[in-house]
Order: structure tokens, then sequence, then C-alpha cells
């Protein structure tokens, strides 16, 4: 318990970080999904930046970040193995498995655009960008507040965050389509 707090503070930095590319990958996506709708040579100078960006945010933050967060969450939980049975955590857990799903796909669009090839049109992207918001949104508020969840309030939270994160997209999509330098 003497490094508790190091582990604990290294845990959320990882944390953070993760987020961080998860938060910024999906805009690279974007980019890269209009880049390829470019014409040449626009397309290809575009197209290779990106790629590039992509590939170092990805595998030199977003991945290592992943890896260890989730290495030094299973030491505090080594240390502290009364969270295991604790309902909050079992949800948390759950939501980590979620992120780890929404990982394991934005890898999966990350091989596909490095490969040329396009299944996401940029407004579908910008979409699945609010995929990590809304679990982190979910994972902290379940840390912070624990026991004290009212799980039907928790739910309504997350459905009204979700609606006005598409809500703000549409209206950027409006605003984007007036005026496209935007």
């Amino acid at each position: 318990m003497e490094y508790y707090d190091y582990i604990k503070s290294l845990h959320l930095i990882f944390v953070i970080t993760w987020f961080a590319g998860l938060f910024y990958i999906p805009r690279l996506f974007v980019y890269q999904i209009e880049a390829f709708q470019k014409p040449s040579p626009d397309k290809e100078i575009l197209g290779k930046q990106l790629k590039l960006m992509a590939k170092r945010l990805w595998f030199i933050i977003t991945w290592p970040s992943a890896i260890l967060a989730t290495l030094f969450a299973i030491w505090l939980l080594l240390l502290i193995p009364d969270w295991l049975k604790q309902p909050w955590m079992h949800v948390k857990l759950g939501f980590v498995l979620l992120l780890f799903a929404y990982h394991l796909k934005s890898h999966q669009i990350y091989k596909q655009l490095q490969q040329d090839i396009i299944k996401w049109s940029s407004n579908q992207m910008r979409i699945w960008n609010e995929g990590s918001t809304i679990i982190l949104f979910s994972v902290i508020f379940l840390v912070i507040v624990r026991d004290a969840v009212n799980w039907v309030y928790g739910v309504i939270g997350i459905i009204v965050l979700s609606i006005l994160l598409m809500l703000g997209i549409k209206l950027y999509k409006r605003i984007r389509t007036k005026n496209p330098d935007a």
C-alpha cells in the first residue's frame, strides 16, 4: 500500500493519454476520408501525411497508453481486491470492456485507412468520435459517485449526453455546409 498513490497516479496518467489518443484518432480519420476525396496531388500529399500522423499517434501514444493503463489498473486491483466485490466496479469493468471494443474497432478502421479502404463517411466518423466521450463520462461519474449512483438517472444522463452530442454534430454539419472552411 506504500506505493498505492504512485500506481493510481500512473494509472490515471495513462488513462488520460489513452483517451487523448482515442479522441484524436477519429479526427485524423475524418481528415483522411476527406483528403481521399480531393483531387491529385492534394489527395496523395495529404493522405501520406495523415497516415503518418495516425501511425505515430496510434502506436506511440494510444496503444502504449492502453496497455500501461490496463497494467496499472490490474496492479491496483491486486492491491485492493475487495473492489472486485463492489457493484460499481463490475459496471466500470463493463465500460472498460466496451472501451477496448471501441479501441479495437478503431484499430480496424486505422488499418483500412492505411490501405486506402474507405468504408465510413466523414460524418459517420464524426459520430464514431463521440463513442469514447460517452464512455469517459460514464466511467468518471461511476468512479466518483460509486454507490450513490442512481442507475435510472445515470442512464438518462448518458442518453441526454448522447442526444446533445448528436445535435452538436448535426449543427456542425449545417454550419460546415454553409461555410466549407469551418
